[in-house]
């Protein structure tokens, strides 16, 4: 089976205010290339295909166009992430057409989308765990986990609230039918699970993900994907084969004793400037009943590029910075700010996004003894001088003068009506 693993696409998002609608297009028709050049088996998209629960229109146009092009092509097994509404992401999923499963519901967690081999048998179980919040989902799973699996129902008890608690409340489900179905299988059947989580020793981007935490814990072991959540039926299961994570923007492979392939495929664009030098991808693997034979990262298209230059203006504004006149910039600025900084950086930098001043630190700082005999605008020329890190400049002393015998000049006009 050939797989192709997505997660955070965050449609409908901006980067410091630009619109990503044609980035997030364009890794669109990148994707359906890609399935098409790889003969992809199934995609799968372990959640945060929206930036927010409400979704502008053009994201709700760009997934449907995107889903419904993927779904001509092969399957296409997608679940919500925390920055989506499943309520919303999940509506008419019923009525979705053929090879195209949406799965947001926590009662499906245990209820695997098969993927049919080439003789028409299943060749890979997937099961989707949506993003589970832990003051809902510890309230729901352990009606679902003593009728289906047989665990003790102790009046109206609860799941600790923490996401490890319910992820495993979830895994111990699947544990249960993926035990149940092997047990019938002529050969191992392959499984996957999709989750959208925090799992520990994962590395998280700047500026980039939402914090998920709740009641201080917001981190779920690798290890529970081993055990299954603790279910006794682990080991007769055979285990998980490859866990598609979703929720953290760097791709990157967990590594924990004995656990299936735990992977996050990563978002496919930059969300912020930290993210820079993270090459983004999304993950092509091949399963057997051995397991993960194949694991390939496929770089994704960014069509802008951000970077953060920092030093002097004088640094900032040298010929070797000239490259980068229409990348994405965050400046940050050390040193003193003349007047005319902002204009210049912008005349230099077409597409200066952010800006931070980080004033020279003095060896000790002035301190300024103001009375009612000091000179307004010498007091004026002391403030910006130590907030710009240097003097200021005639055209800048002579503003404040100006203003200051204007106030002056109107203030004695009214005292001597």
């Amino acid at each position: 089976m050939r797989i192709l693993h997505t997660s955070d696409w965050h449609l409908g998002r901006t980067f410091h205010g630009r619109v990503l609608d044609d980035a997030q297009a364009t890794f669109a028709e990148h994707l359906i290339e890609l399935v098409e050049a790889e003969h992809v088996d199934a995609v799968v998209i372990s959640g945060d295909v929206y930036d927010r629960a409400i979704p502008p229109a053009a994201a709700v146009s760009l997934l449907d166009d995107t889903l419904c092009r993927l779904a001509d092509r092969t399957r296409v097994v997608l679940t919500s992430g925390n920055h989506d509404s499943a309520q919303r992401l999940g509506f008419a999923a019923d009525l979705l057409r053929e090879g195209l499963d949406l799965r947001v519901r926590v009662a499906d967690v245990d209820r695997p989308v098969i993927i049919p081999d080439a003789a028409g048998g299943p060749g890979l179980y997937v099961y989707a765990l949506p993003y589970l919040d832990p003051d809902a989902a510890r309230v729901s799973l352990p009606g679902l986990l003593a009728e289906r699996i047989g665990e003790p129902a102790d009046g109206h008890a609860l799941l600790p609230r923490s996401h490890e608690a319910v992820v495993s409340g979830a895994l111990r489900l699947v544990a249960h039918d993926l035990a149940s179905r092997r047990a019938n299988d002529q050969a191992k059947v392959p499984a996957l699970v999709l989750a959208h989580a925090f799992v520990v020793g994962g590395q998280a981007s700047p500026e980039s993900e939402r914090d998920i935490r709740v009641g201080g814990i917001d981190s779920v072991p690798a290890g529970v994907f081993t055990t299954l959540g603790g279910s006794p039926l682990a080991a007769a299961s055979g285990g998980l084969d490859y866990v598609a994570l979703g929720h953290l923007h760097r791709p990157q492979e967990l590594h924990a004793p004995a656990s299936p392939r735990l992977v996050y495929s990563g978002s496919p664009l930059p969300f912020s400037f930290p993210e820079a030098d993270t090459a983004k991808s999304s993950v092509l693997l091949e399963l057997d009943t051995s397991g993960v034979t194949r694991l390939e990262r496929i770089p994704t298209p960014t069509p802008y590029r951000p970077i953060t230059l920092r030093g002097t203006l004088e640094e900032l504004l040298a010929p070797a910075n000239a490259a980068h006149a229409t990348d994405w910039v965050r400046v940050e600025l050390t040193g003193p700010m003349p007047s005319g900084t902002m204009a210049r950086l912008k005349d230099r930098f077409s597409n200066l996004l952010a800006f931070s001043h980080a004033r020279p630190e003095r060896e000790q700082r002035e301190t300024i003894i103001i009375s009612r005999t000091s000179d307004p605008v010498e007091v004026a020329d002391r403030f910006l001088a130590e907030m710009l890190g240097d003097d200021p400049s005639p055209a800048q002393h002579a503003i404040m003068s100006a203003a200051y015998d204007a106030v002056r000049s109107r203030t004695n006009s009214k005292e001597e009506r």
